[in-house]
């Protein structure tokens, strides 16, 4: 039987590599996503040990949520006088202040440095070298006021050099600065993307708001003590609300606090690997269902001669295995080519890696083989009992397949399946809990491998609908292509099924986006009422509070509101928390009260969007324990309730309440009304010339905001269907696996076909109708589950202010067609086979 196995391995080897193709892509994503985040973890965990190498504890101030917060909870400063206390305290050798905050960078074009979404930077340049993660490559370190080193990848990318003269927007203004240096993090010539920008010390107080104070100090021992013992020491030291760490402890905070940011391009990745395993094992299935069909005989051959059921199945299932671990290995190295490949492209984005070498744990090698072996067999273990089913006698007497199990028993499996899938997908999306998305999975996965089941129930008809039109064109090959797809409606269904799931899941989005945009637009016209809004280009908070004062002055303008938002806890939960200029909030926001008064926002309490209020049981005048990171736990009383309004958040205090619990205010937005008899022209054009001040800022009118809404949710969502037409490639590779599959089992056929006078444009023709009608049916089907699963995740989102259904009939119709103009290219190769057969040859095949 191992040489029988091995035959037909040999028989059908071009065959079983098309269906081989399909495993070796989703397990090049799997590798290449290990292989790359592994590489990226091993990255930051040396980089981060190599630059606290020389420094032994750190102090700073206590977060006031305690624990382990990591290192994007922004603390309170300390006074630098500590400075002197944590000198001298034996068994220290050296220390080193520093203070950081926002710096953006201004190029001298006057154009802002912007980045992907990473941060931009600063810090004071520290004057012991051996303690500073920052190192000179190119030029001087800061002397003076006036000075600044960037970062070699920001100075490159954006031809700076030293002696220029740049802008830089601080949290406080704006203001100018020579380059004298260039400076890398450690090895790195910056931080994951990340800005640089490096002062003196006076300099970066002054700058960042905090004369006087640090934001930790650094300390290094005379080798006397392990770092723990001097620990222990500087703590002892310390007054009450300063704490003492390890700088591994902290380097530990940094790594992961990276890794965190980034970890979402991997889990991205997996996703999408796992949609592409998922179509491919329908195409896996489906092919070995046809092998089976076409090897019927062999098969049966086989029982006659004394072989087993078992070794019958063992049989197709060591093919499936032979194909799994084949597939596993060429996916294993295309990974790291893969992972090779997204490293470039997130240098493209800015985001640059210390060099390190490629990390191949076997970790990666197990996953890789175990996932691709696992989902090759499983899909092989339905033909394989089916061939293990076949009566010898039956079988060499008929060339068929045999039966292929009764219709009621796969309408009643199926119905089963969509059920199971059905309540799996609600209780992901609609049930209180605390991560629904593998349930959601799980009932996706389920409702189409259920309609797939059910499909073959509707492919006749549907098949006969989609093709009449083309019968009707194309006349005997229409008809002809037309009646192959109806005579095999399992397999037809079977080969429309893989490209149902790229279609769906991109239906599913189509109908999201339209839904969010739409959504979108009357969020903005229910809640928003300024004629103004400016912000930045990616909607982060990364605007100076200087703004909105420098805007105030102006007399064309009439409110001018500042919104700020940053984490609070509530029984260890974080929560988001909006700040708000108090005095004319409603003024620029649509903000309706249900109880309590809006002055009590000026007076320090908390006003909550009524629906929180409701889910926490809290009434006006109750009082909630609001824990912060810089005060820790503060008793404020609320104030009031208002009505749902998604640019004011859910919990709402002023901006004075605001500072005094938060360290580095910078707003996210700032709204502005039009001063009475002034025109929308004269209020824009005074906006216009004090932004020019900030030009990471840009100012929108209400239409604009909408549209700049809208086209980021195109961007995000565009990206999302693109990664999943990998998918969709895949699905029509199954197409052409099929069709290949099926002129081999209709070689005879043909060869009659041609005999009687079918010329070979018409056996190419032919081919094509059978594809076509084949690529509009999955089509047709993905999209009908697709607008399902985006009116459920509509409903799902109903109360995050996504309460408009959308489904965009037009987008959806041209998927159809572009599926239709697939299935085309898709038949190109087996259609030329088709129309090559040798006539004589091809009716003397058995």
């Amino acid at each position: 039987m191992v040489k029988v196995t091995l035959k037909g391995l040999l028989a059908h080897k071009l065959r079983l590599a098309l269906t081989a193709l399909s495993v070796v892509l989703g397990v090049a994503f799997v590798s290449g996503t290990f292989v790359l985040t592994d590489t990226i973890n091993r990255t930051f965990d040396d980089l981060f040990g190599e630059v606290s190498a020389n420094i032994d504890v750190i102090v700073r101030a206590e977060s006031g949520f305690g624990g382990d917060t990591g290192v994007d909870v922004i603390r309170d400063t300390i006074d630098e006088r500590l400075l002197a206390t944590v000198a001298s305290v034996p068994g220290v050798h050296l220390v080193e202040g520093s203070v950081g905050g926002y710096a953006q960078i201004i190029k001298p074009s006057g154009e802002v440095v912007a980045t992907t979404g990473a941060p931009t930077l600063g810090f004071n340049w520290g004057t012991i070298e051996e303690m500073s993660p920052l190192q000179l490559r190119e030029g001087r370190a800061p002397e003076r006021d006036g000075e600044v080193v960037i970062d070699v990848r920001t100075a490159r990318s954006n031809s700076l050099a030293v002696g220029q003269q740049v802008g830089v927007i601080f949290r406080t203004g704006t203001d100018q600065f020579t380059v004298v240096g260039l400076t890398g993090f450690g090895t790195a010539d910056n931080l994951a993307g990340a800005t640089i920008a490096a002062f003196e010390l006076r300099t970066a107080q002054r700058v960042f708001g905090k004369p006087g104070r640090f934001d930790t100090i650094d300390a290094a021992g005379d080798g006397t003590l392990t770092s723990i013992e001097l620990r222990a020491r500087v703590a002892a030291a310390m007054p009450a609300g300063i704490e003492v760490v390890t700088s591994d402890q902290v380097a530990d905070e940094g790594a992961r606090a990276v890794k965190q940011a980034m970890g979402f391009f991997g889990t991205a990745l997996l996703t999408f690997a796992g949609i592409s395993l998922f179509v491919g094992a329908f195409i896996i299935f489906n092919t070995f269902s046809i092998l089976v069909a076409q090897r019927t005989r062999e098969l049966a051959l086989l029982r006659a001669l004394g072989a087993s059921r078992r070794q019958v199945l063992g049989t197709v299932l060591a093919e499936a295995l032979v194909v799994g671990l084949v597939s596993s290995a060429v996916g294993l190295g295309l990974g790291v080519l893969f992972a090779l490949g997204l490293q470039a492209l997130l240098g493209g984005f800015g985001i640059d890696l210390p060099s390190t070498t490629v990390q191949f744990l076997p970790r990666t090698v197990v996953a890789s083989f175990l996932v691709g072996t696992v989902v090759t067999l499983a899909a092989a273990v339905s033909p394989a009992r089916r061939a293990a089913r076949v009566a010898p006698v039956t079988a060499m007497r008929d060339g068929g397949a045999g039966g292929d199990g009764s219709l009621r028993r796969r309408a009643v499996a199926g119905g089963t399946t969509v059920a199971a899938g059905f309540a799996a997908l609600f209780t992901g999306l609609f049930a209180d809990l605390d991560n629904g998305l593998p349930l959601v999975g799980l009932g996706a996965g389920l409702t189409f491998i259920g309609v797939a089941m059910l499909s073959p129930l509707v492919a006749r008809p549907l098949a006969g609908v989609i093709g009449a039109p083309l019968s009707r064109m194309g006349r005997m090959a229409g008809k002809l292509g037309r009646q192959n797809s109806m005579r095999s409606p399992r397999r037809t269904a079977a080969a429309a099924a893989a490209l149902m799931i790229g279609l769906g899941l991109v239906g599913s989005v189509s109908v999201l986006s339209a839904s969010i945009k739409e959504s979108s637009t009357r969020i903005f016209d229910r809640s928003l009422a300024a004629d103004f809004a400016i912000n930045t280009s990616n909607f982060m908070p990364s605007i100076s509070p200087k703004l909105a004062e420098d805007l105030a002055t102006r007399a064309e303008l009439g409110a001018v509101t500042e919104l700020a938002t940053g984490p609070w806890e509530l029984d260890g939960a974080r929560k988001d928390l909006f700040g708000a200029t108090a005095t004319n909030l409603r003024e620029t926001l649509n903000l309706e009260m249900v109880e309590g008064d809006f002055a009590n926002l000026a007076r320090g309490q908390l006003l909550v969007e009524e629906s929180a209020a409701a889910a926490n049981g809290w009434s006006v005048g109750d009082t909630v324990p609001m824990t912060f990171a810089r005060t820790g736990t503060q008793q404020v009383q609320v104030g009031g309730t208002y009505r749902r309004n998604e640019l004011a958040g859910s919990h709402l205090i002023s901006l004075e309440m605001f500072d005094a619990n938060f360290t580095d205010r910078l707003d996210f937005v700032v709204l502005a009304t039009v001063a009475p008899g002034v025109s929308a022209g004269a209020a824009r054009a005074a906006i216009t010339e004090v932004a020019a001040n900030y030009p990471n800022v840009t100012v929108r009118d209400q239409a604009e905001v909408k549209e700049e809404n809208r086209r980021q949710i195109d961007q995000l969502l565009g990206l999302i269907t693109a990664l999943l037409a990998l998918a969709i490639v895949i699905a029509l590779f199954g197409i052409v696996n099929t069709l290949a599959l099926s002129v081999f089992e209709r070689t005879r056929e043909l060869g009659l076909l041609r005999a009687v006078g079918m010329g070979r444009r018409q056996v190419r023709s032919m081919v094509r109708v059978e594809s076509m009608i084949t690529s509009v049916m999955g089509a047709i089907l993905g999209l009908g589950v697709g607008v399902f699963f985006g009116w459920a995740l509509q409903r799902a989102l109903a109360d995050e202010g996504i309460d408009v259904l959308v489904i965009p009939a037009g987008q959806l119709l041209s998927y159809v067609v572009l599926a239709a103009l697939a299935g085309v290219l898709a038949a190109v190769w087996p259609a030329r086979r088709a129309a090559r057969l040798d006539v004589l040859s091809a009716i003397t095949y058995e």
